[in-house]
C-alpha cells in the first residue's frame, strides 16, 4: 500500500471508531491532484460538492485549500508553523475555518536528528540537508542548524525541486565533503526517495529522512511523528465539526507518537554498525 492510501485508510478507521461508516452515514471523497498545478482545480471541485469538511496536509496542499475557500472547515494534518503561515490566530483558539494537528520542531527534536547520525557514523562534522524550496519549513531548519552548531557541526543545504535536481544535489554534497545527509520534508520527496537513497548509498552517505518512506526506499533511518496516527486522530476533528463544532474553537494538537525506523540492509551496504542500544530503541528494523 502506498503511503497516501495508508493515511486515508487510517483516517477512515478513525472515523469508524467514532461511528462514521463510509456510504452509510458519511460519504468520503478522495482527491489526488498528481501535480501542484492541478491542485486549485481539484480543491475547487471538492468545494463545489458542498463538502462539510476538507482534510489536507502538508503545507503546500493546505496553502491551496486555504486560497480556494475561507468558509469550508479545513482539518490540517502535520503542517509546521500554522501560526506563522497565517492559517490560525493561535494554537489554542485558531479563530478561522482551519484547525487540526500541527507539528513545530523543538530544539530537542532537531538535535535528535544530529545525534542519531553521530551514533552510526563517528564525528559527521559536515552534514547536508536536502530541502524542497517550495516547502519552506524555516522554523525546522533553524532548529536543526542550532542543534548542529551546539554540537560543533556544520549543517548546509541543497535544494531539490524534482528528479533532475537530485544528481546535481549529490554532486554538490560530495564536493562539500559531507559525510551524512538529512532529507527534510517536501511533497516532491514522496516520489524521489528511491533516487535519493540510491545516490546516497553510491556515495557512501548515511541518510536520516523526515519521511517514513525514506528507509523503506533504501535510506538508512527515519525519525519523526507517526503520520498514520495523526491521520487517524484527524478524524476526531471531522467528528466534532460534523456534530456542529466550529473549527476556530477547536485547539490545535501536536503529535503524540514518534517513531524510529532503521534499514539494517542499508547499514550493511554502507559498512556501518548500528549500536545494539539504537536497534533496541527502533520501532521497526528493515532487514
Amino acid at each position: 500500500m502506498d503511503p497516501i492510501s495508508s493515511y486515508v485508510k487510517a483516517h477512515e478507521e478513525g472515523l469508524q471508531e467514532l461511528g462514521w461508516t463510509r456510504n452509510r452515514n458519511i460519504i468520503i471523497e478522495e482527491r489526488y491532484a498528481g501535480t501542484m498545478e492541478r491542485m486549485p482545480g481539484v480543491v475547487a471541485e471538492s468545494v463545489n460538492l458542498n463538502v462539510r469538511a476538507i482534510v489536507a496536509g502538508p503545507n503546500t496542499f493546505i496553502d491551496v485549500v486555504n486560497q480556494v475557500t475561507s468558509t469550508v472547515p479545513i482539518v490540517m494534518v502535520y503542517p509546521p508553523d500554522p501560526v506563522g503561515r497565517g492559517y490560525v490566530a493561535s494554537p489554542s483558539r485558531p479563530g478561522r475555518n482551519i484547525t487540526g494537528l500541527a507539528w513545530d520542531a523543538t530544539p530537542e527534536i532537531a538535535g535528535k536528528y544530529i545525534d542519531l547520525l553521530t551514533q552510526v557514523r563517528a564525528a559527521p562534522f559536515r552534514v547536508v540537508g536536502i530541502v524542497d524550496p517550495d516547502f519552506r519549513d524555516l522554523a525546522l531548519r533553524r532548529e536543526a542548524e542550532s542543534a548542529a552548531k551546539i554540537r560543533g557541526l556544520t549543517l548546509q543545504y541543497v535544494e531539490v525541486r524534482g528528479a533532475s535536481d537530485v544528481s546535481k544535489a549529490f554532486a554538490t554534497i560530495t564536493s562539500q565533503r559531507a559525510n551524512a545527509v538529512i532529507v527534510f520534508e517536501g511533497p516532491t520527496f514522496y516520489v524521489l526517495q528511491t533516487q535519493i537513497s540510491e545516490l546516497a548509498r553510491k556515495n557512501n552517505l548515511p541518510t536520516l529522512s523526515l519521511d517514513r518512506e525514506g528507509p523503506q526506499a533504501g535510506g538508512l533511518m527515519f525519525y519523526g511523528p507517526n503520520l498514520r496516527d495523526m491521520w487517524r486522530r484527524a478524524a476526531t476533528y471531522v467528528d466534532k465539526i460534523l456534530k456542529g463544532a466550529k473549527p476556530g474553537d477547536l485547539p490545535i494538537e501536536q503529535p503524540t507518537k514518534f517513531e524510529l525506523v532503521i534499514n539494517l540492509k542499508t547499514a550493511k551496504a554502507l559498512g556501518l554498525t548500528i549500536p545494539p542500544s539504537l536497534l533496541a530503541r527502533a520501532d521497526q528494523v528493515l532487514e
